[in-house]
Protein backbone atom coordinates (compact mmCIF):
# COMPACT_ATOMS: atom_id res chain seq x y z
CA UNK A 1 0.00 0.00 0.00
CA UNK A 2 1.21 3.27 -0.54
CA UNK A 3 0.14 6.46 0.75
CA UNK A 4 -0.72 10.35 -0.87
CA UNK A 5 -1.09 13.52 0.95
CA UNK A 6 -4.02 15.18 0.16
CA UNK A 7 -3.68 18.89 -0.37
CA UNK A 8 -6.89 20.24 -0.73
CA UNK A 9 -7.81 23.46 1.27
CA UNK A 10 -4.61 24.05 1.61
CA UNK A 11 -2.69 27.17 1.69
CA UNK A 12 -0.89 27.20 -1.23
CA UNK A 13 2.25 29.10 0.88
CA UNK A 14 2.20 25.88 2.76
CA UNK A 15 3.04 23.39 -0.19
CA UNK A 16 7.12 24.14 -0.51
CA UNK A 17 7.23 23.42 3.35
CA UNK A 18 4.92 20.21 3.40
CA UNK A 19 6.49 18.72 -0.41
CA UNK A 20 10.27 17.85 1.24
CA UNK A 21 8.58 16.89 4.13
CA UNK A 22 6.42 13.93 2.97
CA UNK A 23 9.46 12.97 0.35
CA UNK A 24 11.60 12.64 3.30
CA UNK A 25 9.01 10.30 5.57
CA UNK A 26 7.69 7.94 2.91
CA UNK A 27 4.71 9.35 1.60
CA UNK A 28 4.83 7.93 -2.08
CA UNK A 29 2.54 11.53 -3.61
CA UNK A 30 0.83 14.45 -3.33
CA UNK A 31 -2.56 14.95 -4.69
CA UNK A 32 -4.21 18.76 -5.79
CA UNK A 33 -8.00 19.15 -6.33
CA UNK A 34 -8.71 21.00 -9.10
CA UNK A 35 -11.35 24.28 -9.95
CA UNK A 36 -10.75 27.14 -11.59
CA UNK A 37 -13.32 29.67 -9.52
CA UNK A 38 -15.60 29.49 -7.02
CA UNK A 39 -19.32 30.99 -8.08
CA UNK A 40 -20.77 32.37 -4.84
CA UNK A 41 -23.86 30.37 -5.80
CA UNK A 42 -24.18 27.41 -7.89
CA UNK A 43 -27.30 25.99 -9.82
CA UNK A 44 -25.60 22.85 -10.08
CA UNK A 45 -25.91 20.37 -6.70
CA UNK A 46 -22.67 19.22 -5.71
CA UNK A 47 -23.25 15.57 -6.43
CA UNK A 48 -21.09 14.44 -3.16
CA UNK A 49 -23.00 15.84 -0.51
CA UNK A 50 -27.03 14.76 1.10
CA UNK A 51 -27.92 18.04 0.32
CA UNK A 52 -25.66 19.53 -2.42
CA UNK A 53 -24.12 21.99 -0.71
CA UNK A 54 -20.06 22.26 -1.40
CA UNK A 55 -17.23 20.91 1.17
CA UNK A 56 -15.55 23.52 1.46
CA UNK A 57 -15.79 27.40 2.18
CA UNK A 58 -15.23 30.57 0.01
CA UNK A 59 -12.08 32.18 -0.86
CA UNK A 60 -10.53 28.18 -0.38
CA UNK A 61 -6.74 28.07 -2.54
CA UNK A 62 -6.92 26.04 -5.41
CA UNK A 63 -3.63 25.92 -7.49
CA UNK A 64 -3.06 25.00 -10.74
CA UNK A 65 -1.65 21.42 -10.37
CA UNK A 66 0.55 21.37 -13.27
CA UNK A 67 2.31 24.36 -12.23
CA UNK A 68 2.98 22.83 -8.78
CA UNK A 69 3.63 19.50 -9.93
CA UNK A 70 6.66 21.35 -11.76
CA UNK A 71 7.19 23.54 -8.91
CA UNK A 72 7.20 21.04 -6.12
CA UNK A 73 9.29 18.40 -8.13
CA UNK A 74 12.55 20.93 -8.25
CA UNK A 75 12.56 20.64 -4.14
CA UNK A 76 11.65 16.88 -4.02
CA UNK A 77 13.88 13.75 -5.33
CA UNK A 78 11.12 10.74 -4.64
CA UNK A 79 7.73 11.97 -4.44
CA UNK A 80 4.87 11.81 -7.05
CA UNK A 81 2.39 13.88 -7.86
CA UNK A 82 -1.28 13.38 -8.76
CA UNK A 83 -4.95 14.50 -8.55
CA UNK A 84 -8.06 14.51 -7.04
CA UNK A 85 -9.39 15.07 -9.85
CA UNK A 86 -8.47 17.32 -12.51
CA UNK A 87 -12.08 17.63 -14.90
CA UNK A 88 -10.40 17.34 -18.06
CA UNK A 89 -13.18 18.35 -20.03
CA UNK A 90 -13.51 21.88 -18.72
CA UNK A 91 -10.03 22.54 -20.69
CA UNK A 92 -8.69 23.00 -23.65
CA UNK A 93 -7.00 19.57 -25.09
CA UNK A 94 -3.99 20.80 -26.55
CA UNK A 95 -3.28 23.35 -23.88
CA UNK A 96 -3.10 20.31 -21.44
CA UNK A 97 -1.53 17.98 -23.00
CA UNK A 98 1.03 20.69 -23.23
CA UNK A 99 1.04 21.54 -19.36
CA UNK A 100 0.76 17.61 -18.57
CA UNK A 101 3.94 16.79 -20.74
CA UNK A 102 5.73 19.98 -19.52
CA UNK A 103 5.13 18.86 -16.03
CA UNK A 104 6.01 15.30 -16.95
CA UNK A 105 9.37 16.35 -18.03
CA UNK A 106 10.18 19.22 -15.06
CA UNK A 107 9.69 16.29 -12.65
CA UNK A 108 11.18 13.77 -14.69
CA UNK A 109 8.32 11.45 -14.92
CA UNK A 110 6.84 11.58 -11.09
CA UNK A 111 3.23 12.36 -12.14
CA UNK A 112 0.27 10.39 -12.76
CA UNK A 113 -2.76 12.96 -14.06
CA UNK A 114 -6.43 11.81 -12.52
CA UNK A 115 -8.79 12.89 -14.55
CA UNK A 116 -12.71 13.12 -14.05
CA UNK A 117 -16.23 14.76 -16.35
CA UNK A 118 -16.73 17.42 -13.54
CA UNK A 119 -20.12 18.33 -11.92
CA UNK A 120 -20.39 22.34 -12.32
CA UNK A 121 -21.82 23.15 -14.90
CA UNK A 122 -21.38 26.97 -14.03
CA UNK A 123 -17.32 26.24 -14.31
CA UNK A 124 -17.90 24.63 -17.71
CA UNK A 125 -20.10 27.84 -19.54
CA UNK A 126 -17.42 29.93 -17.88
CA UNK A 127 -14.36 28.29 -19.24
CA UNK A 128 -16.57 28.05 -22.97
CA UNK A 129 -16.84 23.97 -22.81
CA UNK A 130 -20.32 22.00 -23.51
CA UNK A 131 -21.74 20.65 -20.33
CA UNK A 132 -24.24 18.22 -21.75
CA UNK A 133 -21.04 15.78 -23.73
CA UNK A 134 -18.39 16.26 -21.49
CA UNK A 135 -18.30 12.38 -21.53
CA UNK A 136 -17.66 11.76 -24.32
CA UNK A 137 -15.06 14.66 -25.26
CA UNK A 138 -13.72 13.26 -22.51
CA UNK A 139 -12.76 9.71 -24.39
CA UNK A 140 -11.38 11.96 -27.16
CA UNK A 141 -9.20 14.20 -25.25
CA UNK A 142 -7.52 11.12 -24.07
CA UNK A 143 -6.89 9.75 -27.39
CA UNK A 144 -5.93 12.96 -28.29
CA UNK A 145 -3.10 13.32 -25.54
CA UNK A 146 -1.89 10.05 -26.20
CA UNK A 147 -1.34 10.67 -29.71
CA UNK A 148 0.45 14.31 -28.66
CA UNK A 149 2.68 12.70 -26.12
CA UNK A 150 4.25 10.47 -28.91
CA UNK A 151 6.25 13.64 -30.20
CA UNK A 152 5.48 12.35 -33.78
CA UNK A 153 3.40 13.99 -36.72
CA UNK A 154 0.11 12.78 -35.57
CA UNK A 155 -3.56 13.71 -36.89
CA UNK A 156 -6.81 13.12 -35.47
CA UNK A 157 -10.48 13.16 -37.05
CA UNK A 158 -13.18 12.59 -34.11
CA UNK A 159 -16.80 13.76 -33.78
CA UNK A 160 -15.91 17.09 -31.61
CA UNK A 161 -12.49 17.33 -32.47
CA UNK A 162 -10.13 17.38 -35.75
CA UNK A 163 -6.93 18.78 -36.62
CA UNK A 164 -4.60 17.49 -39.39
CA UNK A 165 -0.95 16.40 -39.21
CA UNK A 166 1.31 18.44 -36.38
CA UNK A 167 3.56 17.42 -33.46
CA UNK A 168 3.81 18.33 -30.08
CA UNK A 169 6.80 18.84 -28.27
CA UNK A 170 8.99 18.30 -26.21
CA UNK A 171 7.71 15.16 -25.61
CA UNK A 172 7.49 12.82 -22.48
CA UNK A 173 10.62 10.56 -21.86
CA UNK A 174 8.08 7.88 -20.31
CA UNK A 175 4.48 6.88 -20.51
CA UNK A 176 2.30 9.06 -18.57
CA UNK A 177 -0.07 6.52 -16.88
CA UNK A 178 -3.57 8.64 -16.50
CA UNK A 179 -6.34 7.38 -13.76
CA UNK A 180 -9.94 8.22 -13.95
CA UNK A 181 -11.97 9.15 -10.99
CA UNK A 182 -15.68 9.09 -10.38
CA UNK A 183 -18.24 6.61 -8.81
CA UNK A 184 -20.59 6.59 -11.65
CA UNK A 185 -21.30 3.19 -13.95
CA UNK A 186 -20.25 5.72 -16.83
CA UNK A 187 -16.81 6.51 -15.63
CA UNK A 188 -16.04 3.52 -13.41
CA UNK A 189 -16.52 1.72 -17.16
CA UNK A 190 -14.25 4.51 -18.14
CA UNK A 191 -11.59 3.57 -15.56
CA UNK A 192 -11.99 -0.07 -16.61
CA UNK A 193 -12.02 0.79 -20.72
CA UNK A 194 -9.00 2.81 -21.41
CA UNK A 195 -7.55 4.07 -17.90
CA UNK A 196 -4.03 2.80 -15.57
CA UNK A 197 -6.12 3.22 -12.40
CA UNK A 198 -9.55 4.23 -10.60
CA UNK A 199 -9.99 7.26 -8.22
CA UNK A 200 -12.61 6.74 -5.34
CA UNK A 201 -14.22 9.28 -3.97
CA UNK A 202 -15.34 9.36 -0.11
CA UNK A 203 -16.56 5.97 0.83
CA UNK A 204 -16.80 3.73 3.39
CA UNK A 205 -14.79 0.87 2.29
CA UNK A 206 -17.77 -1.69 1.75
CA UNK A 207 -18.39 0.75 -1.23
CA UNK A 208 -14.72 0.91 -2.24
CA UNK A 209 -14.77 -2.93 -2.35
CA UNK A 210 -17.93 -3.22 -4.25
CA UNK A 211 -16.73 -0.76 -6.61
CA UNK A 212 -13.67 -2.56 -7.40
CA UNK A 213 -15.27 -5.82 -7.44
CA UNK A 214 -17.35 -4.24 -10.31
CA UNK A 215 -14.60 -2.63 -12.00
CA UNK A 216 -12.44 -6.04 -11.85
CA UNK A 217 -15.64 -7.51 -13.71
CA UNK A 218 -15.27 -4.85 -16.66
CA UNK A 219 -11.91 -5.12 -16.77
CA UNK A 220 -12.13 -8.34 -17.90
CA UNK A 221 -14.76 -8.12 -20.17
CA UNK A 222 -12.99 -5.68 -22.15
CA UNK A 223 -9.71 -8.00 -21.92
CA UNK A 224 -7.62 -5.95 -19.69
CA UNK A 225 -7.54 -8.02 -16.61
CA UNK A 226 -3.62 -8.78 -17.02
CA UNK A 227 -2.39 -4.88 -17.79
CA UNK A 228 -1.24 -3.37 -14.65
CA UNK A 229 -4.46 -1.50 -12.84
CA UNK A 230 -4.16 0.85 -9.94
CA UNK A 231 -6.83 1.91 -7.15
CA UNK A 232 -6.43 5.74 -5.24
CA UNK A 233 -9.32 5.24 -2.58
CA UNK A 234 -10.34 7.36 -0.12
CA UNK A 235 -11.79 5.57 2.88
CA UNK A 236 -14.37 7.19 5.46
CA UNK A 237 -14.09 4.46 7.59
CA UNK A 238 -10.75 3.31 7.87
CA UNK A 239 -8.02 4.83 9.53
CA UNK A 240 -5.61 2.06 10.95
CA UNK A 241 -3.21 -0.34 9.54
CA UNK A 242 -6.06 -2.94 9.73
CA UNK A 243 -8.47 -1.15 8.14
CA UNK A 244 -6.02 -0.59 5.18
CA UNK A 245 -4.62 -4.05 4.78
CA UNK A 246 -8.69 -5.17 4.00
CA UNK A 247 -8.74 -2.73 0.94
CA UNK A 248 -5.36 -3.64 0.06
CA UNK A 249 -6.75 -7.20 -0.28
CA UNK A 250 -9.29 -5.95 -2.26
CA UNK A 251 -6.99 -4.69 -4.78
CA UNK A 252 -6.40 -1.05 -3.06
CA UNK A 253 -2.77 0.11 -4.27
CA UNK A 254 -3.12 4.03 -2.67
CA UNK A 255 -4.66 5.48 0.47
CA UNK A 256 -5.58 9.54 0.01
CA UNK A 257 -5.73 10.98 3.40
CA UNK A 258 -5.18 14.34 5.13
CA UNK A 259 -2.74 13.19 7.98
CA UNK A 260 -3.07 16.52 10.20
CA UNK A 261 -6.91 16.43 11.56
CA UNK A 262 -6.00 12.81 13.26
CA UNK A 263 -3.73 14.86 15.34
CA UNK A 264 -4.84 18.14 15.56
CA UNK A 265 -8.09 18.64 14.21
CA UNK A 266 -9.39 20.96 11.63
CA UNK A 267 -6.18 23.24 11.37
CA UNK A 268 -4.73 25.44 8.82
CA UNK A 269 -1.54 25.78 11.27
CA UNK A 270 1.58 25.21 9.02
CA UNK A 271 3.91 23.38 11.94
CA UNK A 272 0.87 21.04 13.22
CA UNK A 273 0.65 20.10 9.59
CA UNK A 274 3.89 19.29 9.18
CA UNK A 275 3.83 17.28 12.47
CA UNK A 276 1.04 15.22 11.06
CA UNK A 277 3.07 14.60 8.26
CA UNK A 278 5.67 12.75 9.81
CA UNK A 279 3.77 11.47 12.59
CA UNK A 280 1.34 9.95 10.40
CA UNK A 281 4.27 8.36 8.43
CA UNK A 282 5.57 6.79 11.70
CA UNK A 283 2.01 5.70 12.77
CA UNK A 284 0.86 4.16 9.25
CA UNK A 285 3.39 4.42 6.72
CA UNK A 286 6.02 2.77 8.42
CA UNK A 287 3.98 -1.15 8.53
CA UNK A 288 3.97 -0.65 4.41
CA UNK A 289 7.24 -0.16 3.81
Amino acid sequence: MKFVLSTSFSSVSHLTSLAPVADKHGWHSMSFSDHVVHPATIRTPYPYTDDGSRRWEAFTDWPDPWVMMGALSTITEKLRFTNNIFVLPMRNPYLTAKAISTAAIVSNNRITPAIGVGWSREEFELMGQDFSNRGKRTDEILEIMRLLWSGKMVEYQGQYYQFDSMEMNPAPSAYIPIWIGGISDPAMKRAARIGDGWVTDLQTSDEIIECVGRIQTWRREYGREQEPFEIMATPSDAFDVDGYRRLEDAGVTHILTMPWPFYHGDTDDLEKKIDGVKRYSDDIISHFS
